[in-house]
This record gives structure tokens, C-alpha cells and sequence, in this order.
């Protein structure tokens, strides 16, 4: 592919002509407030590839091959974009001195982290892709990641692990889930806010991408600001307080810069009741520049984050404890306990080596990664559940009796409820005092190691060609296993399945202790090799580019406990599962005048499925999805820009199909065909995301702007995708499902469905006062809709029809009835209002800011997200279920923030 990319454009480049005249705009850049002069500054003719940087002075000097209408964009870090309008003809432009102000508003970027921080939900929640859009200048995709963020709005409906996060161009996303881990580096904002990001399809000179695009943080020290930067700020969404501080250096006289940074962030419990929040993070980098054009470049850094899970709960719930209430958490000796704790530790070392010459850019690294991603969970064993919200606890529970609603009781448990909401620690240590366990805290713990290595070239040919091409490995080495934390004063825990009586460690001693592996214990290897090349064309107001992408993944299992469920498939090493994939995407646009311009890009990828969706339960055996096949995407998408001194935006119109997708999920049912712990596998599944997006942003004056956002899309299942459930076969007491351990339920009916990807409609209009004397306000007021719960999928299929009691079809089972029972209803359509403000001031040399935000003014309560349980899997229970109006297995919910803040004082020098 390399070969016949680069005959292409040498074969071309033959017949074109280099030779044309140069226009030269030249000027200087210090900043307003210092008078310093500014080095490093990106200046970018925009809509070309024409770019160049400040020198140690200030100065800068471009050449532009044509004359007519252009606009600079002046890009430095921690300062507000200027983007001057200029007409060129055949003369020399001295733009003079030109001005860059401090924008305080990078402060926005500290809020957006807290943001990002509260997506640990649980994993029925997807990741939202906020935190890909901390780099960006689009007015739309600003008001996507700090105003519509808070509602786990998702940009074209799209998962994270549809964009691609590099850092000093090596891959940052999880074979796991395919998204990127941002507290790999929380609490790191001053040195990695230097990022660059391509939207959607758009060309990148780093990655071939997904349909979310590609971001790129960078770590080097010569591009960051020198002097020391120290911030305090104090919240009361994920954390209480943090302090931070930040030293980079000059480039000494021989070459070397370095930057170091370190934060701590804590609090005893955030806007959720019980969160607990517990973090420090550390950095370090030293840059070496050999030469003019050789540079070399070691990173490391680590940030640990512990805090404290919230779950979702059901509308009745909700309605007796509001929407801060945490069911994982009680008091034990007066102090807040969370029994589903979460804590990350995975420390990254990076060496870079980068060549920089006139016409050439490569970018050459290798990294390693490794650490401990666990996550806590209170089990219980032969004893009742723990858990406050467990449906036997609550009204519902009497009122749906089959023999009848009893509201004595119903009554009785509501008050039981709202005394004691809580998980009770004393009652579970009280429990505990026999040898043997009825309780036991564990961490489910993943251990990874990881080596990456990549390199990117990118080759400037003329004026008119450009080309990309990289070559990426990466192998991970992962350690799956539960680990016992506190037996609660018991002597040791019997490692016994209570579901089938079987042991899950054959070979292994059935007593199992404190920092006892216990439950399961795996390997997982996963090899990734992938090149893309990339091939970039303008002239005459035209730019196109046409890139292709190659990669093989290669997956494997090794079962360390032999499980007696399983004898055969639980212990040793699977059979290889690889994937070997091409993909190719290409855009083009066209530049109508200076001010306003067309863009159309169009891809077709095909993406290997995760590492969670590839073995149907890797706890228990080496079992494999059937029929498992790469997901087939296929997008494409148009857009209109205009940019005048004072207007600025784009109209955006997308559409995209994922084909062949797979997803595993586990539950308790109670279906048709019989009732088991099941592991449900979905293959073929089909989505379609369709929409519009538009920005706008108007200069009213200096100091006034205004803006106006936009985004309506079609979200939904596209096709009937087949269900297969798997269960063991272990205990012959039970009535099982079949001897078999699986059964084919054929197509699930989910096709039209909305998906739950956040709210498919989203508006803002925003206002900002800039002051000449450094104070700046604003205002958004939001309007989001049409957001929907995750459909349970087993209560779409057959099955559902069927009576388990007597193996036929409910009478009543009717699709009218069916279907009225089933219907898809959406969440909360809801305003919100967010405030922002901040002041800065310049003393003896030392730059000051404090900034200020309010979000959720009105303290409205929303549902941001949820799922149905598919607990009552067959129409008889489900329908019994809802006779009241309160199931006791309603769609489960997470909610949003209410009133929030967050304040941040800086001071730099």
C-alpha cells in the first residue's frame, strides 16, 4: 500500500509546477499584558496547510503561494485563538506587532476533568466522549464537552472507543473496552492540555482514526510555557479540594527543558452520597534537542485515583431518597464505608525520538505501561443480600404479590426503608461471626502490562502533497482475578459457586483467606500490529486526501483455576482468536472564497471487536462467541463553513451504519424457556446514527460574543440482531434450561428502537463579556431531549411469548399487548443554565486568575442515562409486575448533578 501511495503522488507531482510566486506575511507576537515576546506561537493560514512557529523572539514569517482573502489563526497554549483577517497581493504583509491575551478560561478545561471523573458509573453506563474535546476551537463541540457533558450527551451518539487517543502518538485506548483510560493521567491538566484534535473523519497526520476522530497529546517541554504555575481549587462534584503545581523549564543553552507537575485531589464524599474521592498524580519530562533537527524526549508519569461507585436505582426509589442517594455506602465506627470502591494505578513510561527538517516530521516511540485497575464488591453466601435497594426490601415487593397486594406491609417496609437506607456494616460483621464467611469483600483485580511502540512520518512534497504514514505494536499481558480484602472478622471463606454447589478452584484448597485468590484466576494476551498511510492534495482551493489502514489483533485466554463447571474448558490456554482488517477513508473540500468553504469526508472501517466481547465468560472457561466477526462501520459526512472577521460556524450533516457489532452481558432471567444466571451473547447487531450539527459564534463587539448550538440526530438499533444465552449445566438438581449449557432464541425484535446513547436533541445559546481590564462572564442556557434507557434485548425475542409452566404461548400474549407492554418511553426533557466567570491580574511579574462556575443553576433534577433489567424475561411476570405502577423490577437510573460548583485560583510565574 506504501509503494503504490507514494507512486501516486511522485507520478503526480512530476506534471506540477513549483515555481509559482511567494507571498509573504512576516510580524511579531508578545503578550498584551507582559509585553514579552512569544516563542512557539502556531501561526496557520486556515483552510491550508501552511504553517509556521515564532522564534525565540517572537518573529515570525510565512509564505503564501496565492493572493487573495486569508485568515491567521494565532495558537498558543493557555491563550485566546486571534485570528486576523488579511488580503494579500504581491507585496510583503508586515502585520507589525500582534497581541496575544492570557485566557482564563482554560480553566475550563479543570471543570470539564471533573466531569470526565464522574463516568465511572458501572459499566452499563457507556463512556461519553467529553473528554476527546478538550482541544478543540469548534464553538459546537465546545458546548458538547463543558455544557451538554454534565448530561452525558455524546457527540453523534457515539462511544468513546470510536475515537482514537494518542499520547506523543502512541495509542492510549484499552484493548478491554476500546476506550481511552483518561485517569491514566487525571489530575495532570497543565501538562496535557497541549493536544491537537481532528474532528470525525477529517484527515489526521497521526492516526487513521474512528468516526469520533483522533487526539494526539503532546508531553515536550519546549512547547509548554516556562515558569512555575500553583492552582487550588474546590468543588462539590467528584472532589472536595485539590492543590496542583506545575515547573517547566527554559530550553537551557545546550539543548534541555524538562517539566515536572504533581497533584492531590481528595474528599470524603462528592455530590453523590458516599463517593469518596482519594488521588494523587505525578509527571516528569526531559526534552533533549540534539540538534536543530533532532530532538529526544522521556515521559513518565502516574496517577493513582481511589474513589467510591454510585449505582443506578429504580424511579421508586428515587422517590423515597432523591437523586444523591448511593446505596453501596454505610457508616462503620462513624465513618463512611462504600463497599464498590474503585482504584487505577498504571504508571507510563514513554521515550520519543523526534526529526524535524523542513519537509519532514518522524516521530519515533516506545512505551510501558502497568499497574492495577480494581474494583470492590461485598459477596454474600447463603445469607441475604446486603444490598438496602434489593427488591424484597421494598414496597413494590408486597404490592405486586401474585396472592395479592399487601399494604400493611408495604407500608411497613417503607418506613424499615427510610430509617435504615443504608448498607448496614455492623449487621454484616455480626453475621460474619462463625469460622466460616456469609460475607466476604473482595476486589475483582486486572493487572496489566503493556509495551507499545510506534512511528509516524510525515512528508511535506511541495506545496500541493503531503504524506502520512505510521506503523504502530502494541502486546498486552493481563492478570484477571478475585482477591479477597476482609472476611469481617470469620476465620476463612469456602470457595463454593452457591448458584450450582461446585467449586470454582478444583485444584486448588476450598478454604480460602485473607489476600486469598479465590472465585477466578486468568490470563489474557492480546497482540496488535497496524500501519495506515495517508496521502494529502491541494490546489486551487481544492484539498482531498485518501487514506487506507491495515491492522491484524490476535487474542487469547489461559485459565488458571480449573473450574468444576467447566472441567474442560476452564483451565490452560484457548485457541488463538485473530482478526486481520482493512479499512479506508477519504475526504475532500473546496474553498468557495477566503470566508466560506465546503467538506465532505466518507469511511469504511472495519474494527475488531473488544477484548469484553470476545470470550462469552472468561471468568469460568476459554469459550469463544460464535461466529465472532469484525463490526463493519460505514459514515460519511458534510459540512459547510463560513468564517468572517465577526461570524464564525459550520453546518455538519452525518451519517452512519455499524454492522455485525457484538455484546455480551450477564443476568439472572426468568424466561420462557426457564430460569438461570445467564451470559446473553447478541451478534449481528446493527446501529444507525444519523444527524446535524451546527455552531455559530458572533462578535458583537470586543467584549461581547455570542453563540448558538445545535445537534438533532436518529439514533437506533437497525436490524433484528440474533440472542444466544449460555448458562452451566453443573448442578443436575435444577430444572435446567437444556443439558446443552446454551440455547439459540433466535432474532430479538429491537429494530426502530432508540439507542441509549445520551439525548438525541440538544440546544444552547450562550452569551461572554469580555472586560478590557481582565474579567470575563457567561452564561449558557441548554434545552436536552429525547434520551432513552438501554432496552433489556431477551424481552424482545420469542421466548418472551412463552409460558415456562406450561411451555406455550400466554393467551393474552397478543402483540398488540406485547408491544403496549414493551413500548420505549424517553427520559426527562430538561433546561439547565450554567454560569461561568473570572478575573485575572498581573503583580510584580506574577500572572493571577480565579475562576468561577456554577452549573445547574436551577438545581434541575434529570435522568441522564439507564437500563431495563431483564430479570422478568417472560410476559406473564413482566405484566404482573407492572399491574401497579411501581415494578419491582423497574428500569434502573442514573441521575445528574443538581447545583454544582467549582472555583480555581492559579498563580503563575
Amino acid at each position: 500500500m506504501f509503494k503504490i501511495l507514494l507512486f501516486i503522488v511522485f507520478s503526480i507531482s512530476v506534471s506540477v509546477s513549483f515555481s509559482q510566486t511567494n507571498r509573504v506575511v512576516k510580524g511579531r507576537v508578545v503578550d498584551k499584558q507582559q509585553k514579552d515576546q512569544l516563542a512557539g506561537v502556531r501561526i496557520i493560514v486556515e483552510k491550508t496547510k501552511l504553517l509556521t512557529t515564532t522564534d525565540k523572539d517572537g518573529i515570525f514569517s510565512i509564505l503564501v503561494p496565492d493572493s487573495g482573502d486569508y485568515i491567521l489563526s494565532f495558537q498558543y497554549s493557555d491563550y485566546i485563538l486571534k485570528r486576523v483577517p488579511v488580503t494579500l497581493g504581491d507585496r510583503i504583509l508586515d502585520l507589525g506587532t500582534v497581541y496575544l491575551e492570557k485566557d482564563i478560561t482554560v480553566e475550563l478545561t479543570d471543570n470539564l476533568i471533573t466531569l470526565t471523573d464522574s463516568e465511572l458509573h458501572d459499566d452499563e453506563q457507556s463512556a461519553s466522549s467529553v473528554g476527546l474535546l478538550q482541544a478543540t476551537k469548534d464553538i459546537f463541540l465546545q458546548r458538547a464537552a463543558f455544557d451538554f457533558g454534565q448530561a452525558f450527551f455524546r457527540v453523534r451518539g457515539y462511544d468513546s472507543q470510536y475515537g482514537k487517543v494518542l499520547m506523543n502518538g502512541v495509542s492510549m485506548n484499552k484493548f478491554y473496552d476500546g476506550r481511552p483510560q483518561w485517569n491514566n493521567w487525571g489530575g495532570l491538566n497543565d501538562v496535557t492540555r497541549n493536544q491537537e484534535f481532528s474532528n470525525g473523519l477529517s484527515a489526521s497526520a497521526y492516526s487513521f482514526g474512528g468516526a469520533l476522530g483522533v487526539t494526539n497529546i503532546s508531553t515536550r517541554p519546549s512547547a509548554f510555557r516556562p515558569g512555575i504555575r500553583i492552582s487550588s481549587s474546590t468543588s462539590n462534584r467528584t472532589y472536595a479540594a485539590r492543590v496542583m503545581a506545575t515547573y517547566t523549564s527554559s530550553i537551557s543553552e545546550k539543548g534541555f527543558s524538562y517539566s515536572v507537575s504533581g497533584s492531590r485531589r481528595l474528599a470524603k464524599e462528592g455530590y453523590v452520597a458516599g463517593t469518596l474521592y482519594d488521588a494523587y498524580s505525578a509527571f516528569g519530562a526531559i526534552e533533549y534537542q540534539v540538534n536543530p533537527t533532532n530532538s529526544l524526549l522521556f515521559t513518565g508519569m502516574l496517577a493513582s485515583n481511589r474513589r467510591g461507585r454510585s449505582s443506578a436505582v429504580t424511579e421508586e426509589v428515587f422517590n423515597l431518597v432523591g437523586n444523591q442517594y448511593n446505596p453501596y455506602w454505610g457508616t462503620q465506627n462513624g465513618e463512611i464505608r462504600n463497599s464498590r470502591e474503585r482504584t487505577i494505578a498504571e504508571p507510563i513510561l514513554m521515550f520519543n525520538h523526534i526529526l524535524e527538517t523542513s519537509n519532514l516530521k518522524l516521530n519515533t516511540g516506545v512505551s510501558y505501561q502497568s499497574g492495577i485497575n480494581s474494583r470492590s464488591r461485598l459477596g454474600y453466601y447463603n445469607a441475604p443480600n446486603p444490598d438496602p435497594t434489593y427488591y424484597r426490601y421494598l414496597p413494590s415487593y408486597y404490592i405486586n404479590s401474585t396472592i395479592g397486594a399487601n399494604f400493611l406491609s408495604a407500608n411497613t417496609a417503607k418506613e424499615g426503608f427510610l430509617l435504615n437506607p443504608q448498607l448496614n456494616w455492623n449487621q454484616i460483621y455480626k453475621a460474619n461471626n462463625a469460622i466460616k464467611a456469609a460475607y466476604v469483600l473482595y476486589d475483582d483485580v486486572v493487572k496489566d502490562s503493556q509495551i507499545a511502540a510506534n512511528s509516524i512520518a510525515n512528508i511535506t512534497l511541495g506545496t500541493q502533497f503531503k504524506i502520512d504514514l505510521g506503523i504502530g505494536y502494541k502486546s498486552l499481558s493481563s492478570t484477571n482475578y478475585a482477591e479477597i480484602s476482609d472476611l469481617f472478622g470469620s476465620e476463612y471463606h469456602e470457595d463454593i459457586d452457591v448458584f450450582s454447589n461446585t467449586l470454582n478452584d478444583s485444584d486448588g484448597a476450598l478454604q480460602k483467606y485473607e489476600d486469598d485468590i479465590f472465585n477466578y484466576h486468568y490470563d489474557i494476551d492480546v497482540e496488535q500490529l497496524g500501519t495506515f498511510a495517508q496521502i494529502n492534495y491541494e490546489h486551487n482551493g481544492w484539498e482531498g486526501f485518501l487514506a487506507g489502514q491495515w491492522e491484524t489483533l490476535n487474542y487469547s485466554r489461559n485459565g488458571r483455576f480449573k473450574n468444576q463447571r467447566y472441567e474442560t474448558t476452564s483451565l490452560g490456554r484457548s485457541n488463538d482468536v485473530s482478526f486481520s482488517n482493512f479499512s479506508f477513508k477519504g475526504g475532500f473540500s473546496y474553498k468557495i472564497n477566503g470566508r466560506n468553504w465546503i467538506e465532505s469526508n466518507a469511511m469504511l472501517q472495519q474494527k475488531p471487536p473488544v477484548l469484553q466481547n470476545v470470550f462469552i465468560n472468561p471468568r469460568e472457561n476459554n469459550l469463544v462467541v460464535p461466529d465472532l466477526n469484525s463490526e463493519k462501520i460505514t459514515s460519511v459526512d458534510g459540512s459547510y463553513f463560513f468564517r468572517f472577521p465577526k461570524l464564525i460556524g459550520r453546518v455538519t450533516g452525518f451519517h452512519t451504519r455499524f454492522q455485525g457489532a457484538t455484546d455480551v452481558n450477564f443476568f439472572f432471567v426468568d424466561a420462557g424457556v426457564g430460569s438461570d444466571f445467564v451470559q446473553e451473547v447478541l451478534t449481528g447487531v446493527d446501529k444507525l446514527h444519523m444527524g446535524t450539527e451546527l455552531g455559530v459564534e458572533y462578535q458583537v463587539s470586543s467584549a461581547i460574543q455570542v453563540t448558538a448550538v445545535a445537534a438533532i440526530g436518529k439514533y437506533v438499533f437497525a436490524n433484528h440482531p440474533n440472542i444466544t444465552i449460555n448458562f452451566d449445566t453443573a448442578n443436575a438438581e435444577d430444572e435446567l434450561i437444556n443439558l446443552e449449557g446454551s440455547k439459540d432464541l433466535g432474532k430479538a425484535n429491537i429494530k426502530d428502537y432508540k439507542l441509549g446513547q445520551g439525548p438525541q436533541k440538544a440546544f444552547a445559546i450562550g452569551i461572554n463579556y469580555r472586560d478590557p481590564k481582565y474579567w470575563w462572564v457567561g452564561a449558557t442556557a441548554n434545552y436536552l431531549a429525547n434520551n432513552y434507557a438501554n432496552i433489556s434485548t431477551i424481552t424482545r425475542t420469542n421466548s418472551f411469548y412463552i409460558n415456562p409452566e406450561t411451555g406455550s404461548n400466554f393467551p393474552d400474549a397478543t402483540n398488540e399487548n406485547v408491544s403496549q407492554l414493551l413500548a420505549q418511553q424517553s427520559l426527562d426533557n430538561f433546561y439547565l443554565l450554567n454560569l461561568v466567570g473570572g478575573k485575572s491580574w498581573l503583580k510584580s511579574g506574577k500572572y493571577i486568575s480565579v475562576f468561577a462556575s456554577i452549573n445547574n443553576v436551577f438545581d434541575t433534577t434529570f435522568r441522564s442515562g439507564g437500563y431495563e433489567q431483564s430479570r422478568n424475561g417472560n410476559f406473564g411476570q413482566l405484566k404482573q409486575d407492572a399491574l401497579s405502577g411501581s415494578p419491582s423490577f423497574a428500569p434502573k437510573y442514573w441521575y445528574g448533578y443538581g447545583r454544582t460548583y467549582f472555583l480555581n485560583f492559579a498563580i503563575s510565574f
